[in-house]
């Protein structure tokens, strides 16, 4: 799931990602949410409190919504140019460089605030915001825009606009791959309100606090080993198969 792109990845794979990551993003979401007040995994609220700060004249208030957007921003472009940097290196997954510094994120965060407690909230905020950016950014390219995981505003739009196609004939003979869009967006949804209310329990119920994010990075760490392991069984077995095929071949042409 995060080795296909493009014509070779197919709704199946999308799924599996998408429950994931949206599931991860949940729990960043109330995590950063119950520990900051702050959205963490999306900067449409930031934007709104940037302007209205920067209408009012407080210019310096306004900066920190300013440094959250460009956090996300910036996770976004670090994503998209560790991919295309390394795109063509066949020996590397390239979606697994930016998944591991999105890991690498939550833990320190986590880490950090256990040992030296929450000194600087802000900064937190920003880290939790690149992690969240370098992660809409590699699954809007892996999937080819169809998956988005960290905010669910875009994902309701185009939920509600393909539940009224299934309205209109002449959308019945697309009706197959419409169901499995909306299939697929909704379990997105799902997932991101799952992984919020298991964050929440985690940081609230069991007080993990901010150790809540090591949640997170762990099912990341798990869905990379195993999509690898997958990978390779899959792998073996088809050099396994040509071999046997390869050896039954002359044995046939000669008979």
């Amino acid at each position: 799931m995060f080795r296909h792109q493009g014509t070779s990845r197919t709704l199946k794979h999308n799924l599996r990602i998408a429950t994931i990551l949206s599931f991860v993003a949940g729990v960043v979401n109330v995590t950063g949410f119950l520990a900051f007040s702050q959205l963490t995994t999306n900067v449409t609220g930031h934007f709104a409190l940037f302007i209205s700060d920067v209408a009012n004249f407080e210019f310096w208030r306004g900066t920190i919504y300013f440094l959250y957007i460009f956090s996300f921003l910036f996770g976004s472009f670090l994503s998209s140019f560790l991919i295309e940097q390394f795109n063509g290196n066949r020996q590397l997954n390239v979606f697994v460089l930016p998944t591991l510094i999105e890991c690498a994120i939550l833990i320190s965060v986590a880490i950090s605030s256990h040992i030296w407690g929450i000194l600087y909230s802000d900064l937190i905020v920003c880290l939790l915001l690149l992690a969240m950016g370098l992660q809409n950014s590699f699954v809007t390219k892996i999937s080819n825009a169809v998956v988005r995981t960290t905010h669910l505003t875009g994902l309701f739009t185009d939920l509600g606009i393909e539940l009224s196609h299934l309205f209109f004939k002449k959308y019945y003979r697309h009706r197959k791959k419409l169901i499995a869009t909306i299939t697929l967006r909704v379990l997105i949804i799902c997932f991101f309100f799952l992984g919020g209310i298991v964050g929440g329990l985690l940081y609230s119920r069991l007080n993990l606090k901010l150790n809540t994010l090591i949640f997170g990075a762990i099912i990341l760490i798990i869905s990379l080993f195993y999509d690898d392991m997958r990978y390779r069984v899959i792998k073996t077995r088809r050099k396994y198969k040509q071999r046997r095929t390869s050896f039954k071949t002359p044995y046939f042409n000669n008979h």
